[in-house]
């Protein structure tokens, strides 16, 4: 849209009701409106930051059938659930596989600003993990391989300079060099799919790595109760987690201390959705975990067995979720799906004159599971 719209609406961490001006794709201006609010007006807050999608609304970044259209409508369909920016994530697979998704999301960005616009970066989460049970979760374990520098500076190749985001499992010999090296880069190196030693991820992380992916998830189901890589990765506060907190990935008593170990300021969400996220519950086939089903409440097995199968609902959702199942106040729930995942985004993820016009007006009581959208303000374009 062009000139200047102006936005109301309430301040979920102060309850203070604010007006925001947009000019053409930026913020221009943020002020406090005086006088009291009786409720009637829908909360506001930056668009939501997503650092894991591998797909949304039956759309998917990974497999044969990849295409610039299918990563452009992809971004279409998540900016209307919410989530305005995010990191298309590509799974374990052989190298040419990982070459076509990268292409079609470096074209896509080339041929739709808006796409462009909403994907800084790609998160490639391994193939460099655990080729173990239980760790390595659904990732074919065939496409599993040590960490390579000459195949990141492929992947770079092929995308532009466009991966942001490297999974890995600090078991390998070669992680430590490997993490140094695409910390030079400017490459965010993120711990997930392990079993890796305590010693083993504290030299990764010395070595630069920042993040650790979904945090509690892509474990065994039975652990040393200490130590363990799960306590180290909490314990360092050079590392910020990601979270899964869909009601299904992570019970409430387990994100809630995980959380609290993190701090508030070390926490970030994600939703890890696959391409079955927003679709309708049933039975259905896809490549990797072959019979699943979607129930109602968004939780998605492998047919017949009590497992999870992926992740499939969307992060305004799980930013309801999490105040449902920790107590935390909305606020600081939405902190941790725009301004948090924003320091990996710079300018993204707050309400500031310069920044994106990425807005959401909705409305959320205790108990919501999601969050009801009323309006999606995306680079300044109101979303139908």
């Amino acid at each position: 849209m062009s000139g200047a719209r102006r936005v109301v609406g309430r301040d979920p961490a102060t309850r203070r009701v604010l007006e925001v001006t947009v000019e053409d794709s930026v913020i221009a201006h943020v002020r406090p409106v005086a006088g009291s609010d009786d409720g009637g007006l829908p909360w506001i807050c930056p668009g939501l930051i997503d650092l894991q999608v591998n797909g949304y609304h039956g759309h998917d970044v990974n497999g044969a059938d990849v295409t610039a259209d299918e990563v452009v409508e992809l971004t279409r369909a998540l900016a209307r659930a919410g989530t305005t920016s995010y990191a298309p994530t590509i799974v374990t697979a052989a190298e040419a596989d990982i070459f076509r998704s990268l292409r079609a999301i470096t074209q896509a960005r080339a041929r739709d600003e808006h796409t462009q616009a909403a994907i800084p970066f790609v998160h490639v989460e391994g193939p460099h993990i655990s080729p173990v049970d239980g760790p390595r979760g659904v990732h074919p374990a065939a496409e599993i391989r040590p960490p390579d520098v000459e195949e990141f500076r492929r992947w770079q190749q092929a995308a532009e300079g466009l991966v942001g985001i490297v999974t890995l499992s600090p078991h390998h010999a070669g992680a430590v060099p490997y993490t140094e090296a695409l910390t030079r880069a400017g490459v965010v190196v993120a711990i997930g799919h392990t079993h890796a030693t305590p010693d083993e991820v504290r030299a990764v992380v010395d070595a630069g790595a920042r993040l650790s992916t979904h945090l509690g998830n892509g474990a065994h189901a039975t652990i040393t109760r200490h130590p363990n890589y799960i306590w180290t990765q909490l314990a360092d506060n050079r590392l910020t987690a990601t979270f899964i907190a869909d009601g299904h990935h992570l019970p409430g008593d387990t994100l809630t201390a995980m959380v609290r170990a993190k701090g508030l300021e070390r926490s970030v969400l994600v939703s890890d959705s696959v391409a079955l996220a927003g679709l309708p519950p049933g039975e259905y086939v896809t490549p990797v975990g072959g019979a699943v089903i979607l129930s109602a409440d968004g939780r998605l097995a492998e047919a017949g067995t009590p497992y999870l199968a992926g992740a499939a609902r969307s992060l305004t959702d799980g930013t309801a979720e999490i105040c449902r199942l920790t107590g935390l106040g909305l606020g600081d729930a939405l902190r941790l799906a725009t301004a948090n995942p924003g320091r990996f985004v710079p300018g993204r993820g707050r309400l500031a004159p310069g920044a994106p016009a990425d807005l959401l007006l909705f409305d959320h009581a205790d108990g919501d599971g999601s969050l009801r959208l009323r309006q999606v303000v995306a680079g300044g374009r109101v979303l139908e």
